[in-house]
């Protein structure tokens, strides 16, 4: 059997009630993560360049265009959720192809999340299988994305093994994602992700109308490792086949900035607790800080040793930065990562003395766990050290579904959402049936004047899955 057979056969088991209700809470996570993306610039933009030539800009339910569009809200504020050993982000590209085939075909709440389930399922075993030097050049959410999004729509088409496979098979002899868009400036990741989005259901349509893919599309000799991956793991694709749902084991993100700085944010924000907890002060003082270093994996550094952010976008992805926020302040918002914040002078001096190194501990774990060491060294010659082996949100310490729905509706409400709606949005998504459907008008833009901050969750969430930390050195 050819390994997209292989896969469509995994990806089509049954799964549980519990399984859809976990697929709930990621569509939960996505809509806060997409309210927020929707009020952007960025997003106005990007529904002037899905429309017709001059045409009306579209909304989120508006055919191609509307998917587009919603395919590229979710990752605006690196909120998306991940799966660390695929190295990819499932929910803006499998959610919003699943939502998108629902609508259309009028699936029930159950059919559409088990669709999720299954899309999840493709595309993490994707990742898995491409090898780590294909992430040197591919975003492995764009490369394999297409191939999650293929399979949720194949599973609402109602696609039997052959005509999913099919289905992968033309989803994945289009691969997109090239990372030269994380070494310029530029606005290209969410197209990325849309259109990775929009080829897997292109895929299912074309499959469901008898058109057939090739069989080998990984494996072949001109097929997708060849083309793409050094060092293919395709033995990965089939593994434990009656394994749990992968959709488990994806982590929730508490912060708007990359994953890859998550780590050196989680330890950051522990010193700050232990050194308030010990010594009493809001922050540590950074006239009294002579250096700080952030050990960790070689990603993490290849992404995110920034220390000159200019923009959002890089203030996302700066270790430095999301460091001099943990420390300053404490819990990072999304805010955090604005224009003010980077031209904050406080937050200007924590960041020149933030200094990042490799940790050989941390590359030996690497990928199956992220992990960082932040050590302060005071002018006095004291040194504060914290190391955490897993970051918040990860399987080994989850954030509780009560967390994942508060912050999406922080997000939400952050982004100009009345309570009462936000509230209506997680209540329709969490019965199981999704009704009203996430669509029409729900990432319409919003008025700034509606828009408005609002309390951290910081606290609730600090105090949960702590076993993945070691505790805090004060020297």
């Amino acid at each position: 059997m050819s390994l997209v057979g292989e896969l469509a056969r995994i990806c089509l088991r049954p799964a549980s009630r519990d399984d859809r209700e976990r697929a709930a809470l990621h569509v939960a996570a996505w809509t806060g993560a997409a309210a927020l993306g929707a009020a952007t610039p960025l997003a106005a933009a990007l529904r002037r360049g899905y429309g017709p030539p001059g045409g009306i800009a579209p909304g989120a339910g508006d055919g191609w265009s509307g998917l587009l569009l919603e395919a590229s809200l979710g990752c605006m504020h690196e909120l998306d959720d991940f799966h660390r050993e695929a190295l990819v982000h499932p929910g803006p590209v499998v959610i919003p192809a699943a939502l998108h085939v629902a609508r259309r075909t009028a699936a029930s709440g159950a059919a559409t999340l088990l669709a999720i389930v299954r899309g999840y399922e493709a595309m993490i075993r994707m990742g898995e299988s491409v090898g780590p030097r294909h992430y040197e050049q591919w975003h492995n959410t764009s490369s394999c994305g297409a191939a999650g999004a293929a399979v949720a729509a194949a599973s609402l088409l109602g696609l039997d093994a052959a005509r999913s496979a099919d289905a992968l098979a033309l989803a994945v002899t289009q691969p997109s994602g090239l990372w030269q868009i994380r070494l310029d400036p530029c606005d290209a990741k969410p197209w990325s992700m849309a259109r990775a989005s929009q080829t897997g259901v292109q895929a299912a349509l074309l499959a469901q109308a008898g058109i057939r893919g090739p069989a080998r599309a990984l494996e072949g000799e001109k097929g997708f490792y060849t083309a793409t991956c050094p060092d293919p793991r395709p033995e990965r694709i089939g593994a434990d086949p009656a394994a749990p749902w992968k959709i488990h084991q994806t982590t929730f993100k508490p912060w708007a900035a990359c994953r890859h700085a998550h780590p050196a944010i989680d330890a950051a924000l522990a010193l700050r607790d232990a050194w308030r907890e010990r010594d009493g002060w809001r922050a540590l003082p950074a006239a009294d800080i002579a250096a700080i270093r952030v050990d960790t994996y070689g990603d993490a550094i290849a992404f995110c040793d920034r220390a000159r952010p200019a923009t959002p976008h890089e203030a996302r992805f700066s270790l430095q930065h999301a460091v001099a926020v943990a420390l300053n302040k404490g819990w990072p918002e999304a805010g955090d990562f604005s224009e003010s914040a980077i031209a904050d002078t406080a937050h200007a001096r924590v960041r020149a003395l933030v200094r990042a190194a490799p940790c050989e501990h941390c590359s030996a774990r690497y990928p199956r766990h992220f992990g960082a060491t932040v050590t302060v060294v005071l002018k006095n010659g004291r040194e504060l050290r914290h190391q955490v082996h897993d970051a918040l949100g990860d399987p080994e310490r989850p954030m509780a579904p009560g967390q994942v729905l508060d912050l999406a509706r922080l997000l939400m409400t952050s982004a100009g959402w009345t309570p009462q709606r936000a509230r209506r949005r997680m209540e329709a998504i969490l019965s199981l049936e999704m009704l009203p459907r996430l669509g029409g008008d729900d990432f319409s833009p919003v008025p700034s004047a509606r828009r408005r901050r609002r309390g951290s969750i910081g606290r609730s969430l600090r105090t949960s899955g702590a076993g993945g930390r070691s505790g805090p050195h004060l020297g």
